[in-house]
């Protein structure tokens, strides 16, 4: 979809994000107003410019559950989890989140990476009674605790049913502010999932600490049972007294050196101006540092001694 366009950009106000959320609105011209009924519950997101895609087959429970970092065997229709893919060295390559109806699951993954998703689950499927193809009828809305799929024909008539919608900027402020890392904005070619504190014994995140073997599955293991993640994610709070957000990728500094990464940054109705950034694990969390000439604080998300001593992530 590298050219979509949501039908809602065509309501009053709306302003297109940037990339790589174009053809969907980051607002439509109340940013903060549209926050705070997001919170309140009292709005949803359109998504609509996710990738979604389907895995059907009576062996896709037991083939997804062996490629991916979630526990998949066992898995009861209607309950929704968060899997991960990855490379032989632990790194993060994908992320989807989807629910089985008990004859396929249906996931929804970033703009764009589907093609190669579908690709390599397609190549691994081997003798497996497995499909997995696009979804091009279907599209995500969000809302401030999750997301569903709706008929994608259907969007422009949604604001008459759903009420007014709210811009994807309140969205992400709101996901900034939980701590909820993002594949791709809050990660690059050498994250693995244990410095974003996606580890859980149960299904309850995105990879599950029992499930047993998976595509690099030693290298999380080995972090969390015998070491420690060289970075791990944390809450930056700006100086608020500064009129713009730090870019993707702009450098962190403590005592003059960089130790970091931003990803996420936003501006929320009432922490004021953050971001989520990648940190050198080594970093005290009382230090202070600069972002792109913007004084921050941190609020860690995962733990600095997570792995040796914590055996599973806050």
């Amino acid at each position: 979809m590298t050219s979509y366009r949501s039908p809602l950009l065509d309501l009053d106000g709306a302003v297109e994000a940037d990339p790589p959320d174009s053809g969907v609105a980051a607002h439509y011209g109340q940013p903060m107003r549209e926050q705070r009924r997001l919170a309140d519950e009292d709005a949803w997101v359109d998504l609509s410019h996710r990738d979604v895609f389907r895995v059907a087959g009576p062996d896709r429970l037991r083939y997804l559950h062996a490629m991916t970092t979630q526990a998949f065997e066992g898995l009861g229709p209607g309950r929704g989890v968060d899997a991960l893919l990855l490379g032989p060295h632990g790194h993060v390559e994908h992320a989807f989140t989807g629910v089985d109806d008990g004859t396929s699951f249906l996931a929804h993954t970033e703009p764009g990476a589907a093609p190669t998703l579908i690709g390599f689950l397609d190549q691994m499927r081997f003798m497996l009674d497995v499909q997995v193809c696009s979804v091009d009828d279907l599209a995500v809305v969000g809302h401030r605790d999750g997301v569903e799929l709706v008929a994608r024909d259907t969007l422009a008539h949604l604001p008459q049913a759903y009420g007014p919608p709210a811009g994807l900027w309140a969205y992400e402020a709101l996901r900034i502010a939980a701590g909820r890392a993002r594949i791709g904005p809050d990660s690059d070619h050498r994250t693995i999932p244990n410095e974003l504190g996606l580890l859980a014994s149960d299904s309850s995140r995105a990879v599950h600490l029992t499930k047993g073997c998976y595509r690099g599955q030693e290298t999380v293991a080995r972090v969390h049972n015998l070491g420690r993640p060289p970075r791990r994610l944390t809450l930056l709070h700006l100086d608020g007294s500064v009129d713009h957000l730090p870019g993707h990728g702009a450098q962190v500094v403590a005592g003059g050196r960089e130790v970091g990464i931003v990803g996420s940054a936003a501006r929320h109705h009432e922490l004021g101006p953050i971001a989520l950034a990648l940190v050198k694990r080594n970093v005290a969390p009382d230090a202070p540092l600069v972002v792109d000439n913007v004084a921050a604080t941190q609020e860690p998300v995962v733990d600095p001694e997570v792995g040796l001593h914590v055996r599973v992530p806050r």
